[in-house]
């Protein structure tokens, strides 16, 4: 019956993809899922208590009496704040004596805690009122420990679909077509990935690319495309969901993932389990579940080309280092098994408390 475990209070952006499907795996799990968010979304199949509207990171420390007076009216069990820097702070002011979980997402540890000395203590603050923190790659549980909390460390990532996001007939694929998942935002360096995808077009003329994510560098990326004379070649599709997403994987090759910063992207993971040849930015995160080869340093376009254009060149080997993320894949990333992880971490905790 819904809501036997108790309630869990999700802390957390509800328009993100990340914490819309977590609350839905433990609404699957018998839990009453409530989320307290500065970002609603319209449907999420789960109550929602939205927070005055966030514009820039000092307004989180003016949320807290909103956020107390949630709190106070959930009455929840259990609090789970995502991204330490802004919930997690919020998760703990808020807390008291409710059990407090936290989970890092990558830039809140690995970057916003080196812009000033106040952020990296109050990021070292934040961390150490939580209960149970985790993180989705080995680096980013090195971050936090760093801070020296008491609560217990898990590496927990985020997990795939496998029923949703899985390979089809290599042969049945349109050519050599490539695809990014990765937001339109400088961090990705989409720019990158249309600058090698022109040295790409020069020998491969009918090579396609995909853009998936959406995000603030839209104009830009088009108006660069179009000075690459890339115009006809890539294809902007913007937000997609799983479905739409899953239909794009199905025709390519290849996905790619260069970001400057990044802990374990979940966006990796589905073409990995789509059986796509991948190439990302050589990161400690990415070094988890790829080979040598798969890697490119974080800002070298040429590096970026040749892979790609290595790739293009040999069918059977991309064919190859697909079907071998796919089966990885199955041993590793199914989604249900993590959840299923912070599922007991949950009745471990408030057995505990």
């Amino acid at each position: 019956m819904k809501g036997q475990k108790g309630h869990l209070c999700l802390l957390g952006d509800a328009d993100h993809v990340h914490v819309r499907r977590w609350a839905q795996e433990m609404l699957a799990r018998g839990w009453r899922v409530s989320v307290l968010t500065a970002r609603p979304m319209a449907q999420t199949g789960v109550e929602q208590i939205v927070l005055p509207a966030v514009h820039r990171s000092t307004d989180w420390l003016w949320r807290v009496g909103a956020a107390r007076a949630a709190v106070r009216t959930l009455r929840p069990d259990l609090l789970h704040a995502h991204y330490i820097t802004s919930y997690g702070y919020l998760g703990a002011r808020v807390a008291g004596r409710i059990p407090l979980v936290m989970t890092a997402w990558g830039s809140d540890l690995l970057v916003t805690p080196f812009e000033s000395r106040l952020k990296h203590w109050l990021t070292g603050w934040t961390l150490r009122r939580a209960q149970l923190i985790t993180g989705d790659s080995a680096d980013l549980v090195a971050a936090a420990r760093a801070y020296g909390p008491a609560a217990a460390l898990h590496e927990v990532h985020w997990g795939v679909d496998l029923n949703r996001f899985k390979p089809v007939n290599w042969a049945d694929k349109p050519g050599f077509e490539a695809v990014s998942l990765r937001s339109w935002s400088a961090n990705y360096r989409v720019d990158q990935i249309l600058r090698a995808f022109a040295q790409v077009r020069r020998t491969h003329p009918q090579a396609r690319l995909h853009l998936l994510g959406g995000g603030p560098d839209e104009a830009a990326l088009k108006v660069l495309a179009t000075e690459l004379g890339l115009q006809q070649a890539v294809q902007f599709h913007g937000r997609l969901d799983d479905a739409g997403m899953a239909a794009v994987l199905a025709r390519c090759k290849l996905s790619i993932s260069v970001p400057a910063s990044d802990a374990t992207s979940v966006s990796l993971l589905e073409g990995m389990a789509c059986g796509l040849a991948v190439i990302a930015s050589d990161l400690p995160a990415n070094r988890q579940w790829l080979p040598p080869e798969a890697l490119v340093p974080v800002d070298d376009v040429e590096a970026l080309a040749r892979r790609w254009l290595a790739l293009a060149d040999d069918d059977a080997l991309a064919h190859s280092q697909g079907a071998a993320h796919a089966q990885r894949m199955q041993t590793e990333g199914a989604r249900a098994v993590q959840m299923d992880r912070v599922d007991a971490l949950y009745q471990e905790l408030l057995a505990s408390s």
